[in-house]
């Protein structure tokens, strides 16, 4: 058959081949396609390589600029990047306000330098086959179909880059799932649309709801501000146990590194430990209803003296009184 034989494709029998021609029609149509460059004829193919090469530094010289002139912009949006809150036109994470923060933003900050090399060394590697092996450069195609030194190191380097991006990903996981001894628990109800707070150790709970835009005060952030905030003290291990009164909400402070699900009829947990005093704000990350953009976390780490003090003004004010039955407890206790 036709298709059985070495030359496949075949060659029609009424022309001869590219190699017996000498030229193939490529290059017969090369010194006419470089004759009618810019409206003129008579170019040499060296003419129209120095040409290419011109336009090409000229792309090279406007992607150099584009990059000079960017970097700057990037950095100073990175810097931008406070802690506690979004800040306008912000690039890049929050700061990071614990340590599991800080590992957070260390690991995203390696994954970008190395997805960065991937990007540039693919790139290279187009430029090269764009440049090396287009029908100008390399008429007659190489027929190679199978290189081992190629084909082993296509599969050993990508083992490589997955188990050096593995290693500090277990490794911050298991910091993330390892809950350290409490200092402090506090347990966030999840209720549209508001968050409820809840002491277990000093016996209170409130609720905290968004400032509305008309009660806003000088200073305080639109949209995230609340009228009790959860207060915690500055170097101590807060375990928070999340769970969903209603719908499935979402507890995250991105400056803490947390987000976990509070979900009905299931107590979630994470923990944090802030290292610096400050107000730090957080959002519900889940969809939960009509209002669901307007359920701000607001947490104040202060010292510990600071902190035991409201925590006793917290008693008075807060304070939740188990002595008397509730109504359904009391028509039980009847019958």
């Amino acid at each position: 058959m036709w298709f059985e034989r070495p030359g496949f494709p075949p060659v029609p029998p009424h022309r001869p081949s590219c190699h017996a021609r000498g030229k193939c029609r490529a290059q017969r149509a090369a010194p006419n396609i470089m004759a009618v460059v810019g409206g003129k004829r008579g170019l040499t193919k060296a003419d129209f390589l120095v040409e290419g090469a011109h336009r090409t530094m000229l792309v090279l010289k406007r992607l150099i600029a584009f990059i000079t002139t960017s970097v700057p912009v990037f950095l100073a949006g990175a810097a931008l990047a406070a802690t506690g809150q979004p800040e306008p036109w912000q690039l890049g994470l929050q700061k990071g306000a614990t340590p599991v923060m800080d590992d957070i933003i260390w690991f995203h900050d390696f994954l970008l330098w190395v997805i960065s090399a991937i990007a540039l060394f693919v790139l290279a590697l187009l430029v090269i086959v764009v440049v090396k092996f287009n029908a100008r450069s390399n008429p007659v195609p190489s027929r190679t179909t199978h290189n081992t030194t190629i084909e082993v190191l296509w599969t050993v380097v990508p083992v490589l880059i997955l188990v050096t991006i593995a290693v500090p990903s277990f490794r911050l996981l298991f910091f993330q799932l390892n809950m350290p001894k409490a200092d402090v628990t506090v347990k966030a109800t999840g209720k549209q649309w508001f968050w409820s707070y809840s002491y277990p150790d000093s016996k209170f709970e409130f609720d905290s709801l968004m400032v509305q835009d008309k009660d806003l005060k000088p200073g305080q952030p639109r949209l995230l501000s609340v009228d009790n905030e959860m207060v915690v003290p500055v170097n101590k291990v807060v375990h928070v146990l999340t769970i969903g009164a209603d719908v499935i909400h979402s507890f995250a402070v991105p400056a803490f590194g947390i987000k976990i699900d509070a979900i009905p009829g299931r107590i979630n947990e994470t923990w944090f430990k802030a290292e610096r005093e400050g107000i730090y704000y957080g959002q519900c990350s889940e969809l939960c209803g009509k209002d669901h953009a307007f359920m701000p976390i607001m947490v104040r780490v202060v010292s510990e003296k600071d902190y035991t003090a409201w925590v006793e003004q917290a008693k008075k004010k807060f304070a939740t009184d188990d002595s008397h039955p509730t109504a359904v407890a009391a028509a039980g206790a009847a019958n």
